[in-house]
């Protein structure tokens, strides 16, 4: 059977191979230079139409988690970090992850790449062949609440139910209605039941979220669940984001008080201290450092009784 070029388009668009369309012809000049057999011809361009499908695929499911930026676990420091290890995420980046229903609660402070992670274990699970979302905490209880007064939480639910791995980020960081415990139940205790996993950031304690979420027996009943099958990940070290201002670092606020002030880059301020009082106050209490005098003791609200006589 001989085809021409416009017939073979043809069975490979009802076959719906639209990556083996657009590159068969190079493959065939590639093949007929470099001698390749039939068998080999047929793998390359069944292995170029496999993997396009999967970049295609992965695509479309990252759009459609909602992410906030796309980040992999690649792209994680772990130099700042004393207690979190690549090899401790391991099992969160393993498909068994969300055939198995576990779940992790990456807490600490802001800054510390609780979100980057939480993504990147998402990413992962998409590049393993499940889909996934990222909501805020604030955005799931806020509809969630909203379709409980509407009468459509049933409906509403199967947004944060269904996929194979869900993001809830930023716990504890805003301030949620009473109905918030509730809310998160639902969606936890569904998602227990059917082994799907979730991902929590939090800037708050386990035992800190009952006060968050306005109900500590719900709040307790939601952290045993995701627990069961999971576990807590604490994040340390310092702010990704301000570490190049060394905020963290205890000596860095001592070290700062002892810096000359600069304005603009020039050499000195533009807005020298007066002389006169501010100068012999400073002086006073220069001189009761030295222990000679007792002037400085005295309040500084006070100080200027103790101006010397003119």
């Amino acid at each position: 059977m001989k085809l021409n070029d416009l017939e073979l388009d043809g069975l490979l668009k009802r076959l719906h191979l639209a990556n083996a369309r657009r590159v068969w012809r190079d493959l065939v000049l590639r093949a007929e230079k470099e001698q390749w057999g039939f068998r080999d011809f047929l793998a390359v361009l069944v292995a170029e139409e496999v993997a396009h499908r999967q970049q295609t695929r992965v695509q479309r499911l990252s759009r459609r988690a909602l992410f906030p930026f796309l980040k992999t676990v690649d792209d994680f420091d772990f130099t700042y970090q004393s207690t979190v290890r690549l090899s401790l995420l391991g099992s969160a980046l393993s498909p068994d992850f969300v055939t198995e229903g576990r779940s992790v609660i990456l807490a600490g402070k802001p800054g510390r790449g609780k979100t980057h992670l939480a993504v990147a274990i998402a990413y992962r699970a998409i590049q393993n062949g499940f889909d996934a979302l990222f909501v805020t905490a604030a955005e799931l209880i806020d509809d969630l609440s909203a379709a409980f007064r509407d009468g459509r939480l049933a409906e509403a639910l199967t947004r944060y139910t269904h996929p194979g791995v869900l993001v809830v980020d930023e716990v504890g960081y805003l301030t949620y209605g009473t109905d918030a415990a509730n809310m998160l139940f639902h969606v936890v205790n569904d998602r227990h039941k059917r082994k799907r996993s979730i991902v929590f950031t939090t800037n708050k304690s386990l035992a800190a979220w009952g006060a968050v979420l306005h109900d500590a027996d719900l709040a307790q009943a939601i952290v045993d669940r995701i627990l069961e099958r999971g576990r807590l990940l604490l994040l340390d070290g310092p702010s990704m984001r301000t570490k190049h201002l060394g905020l963290d670092d205890p000596t860095a606020a001592e070290a700062a008080s002892t810096q000359v002030v600069r304005i603009s880059g020039k050499g000195g301020s533009e807005f020298p201290e007066p002389t006169g009082l501010a100068g012999e106050l400073r002086a006073v209490v220069h001189h009761d450092a030295l222990g000679k005098s007792a002037l400085g003791r005295q309040p500084l609200e006070h100080a200027h009784h103790a101006r010397p006589a003119q």
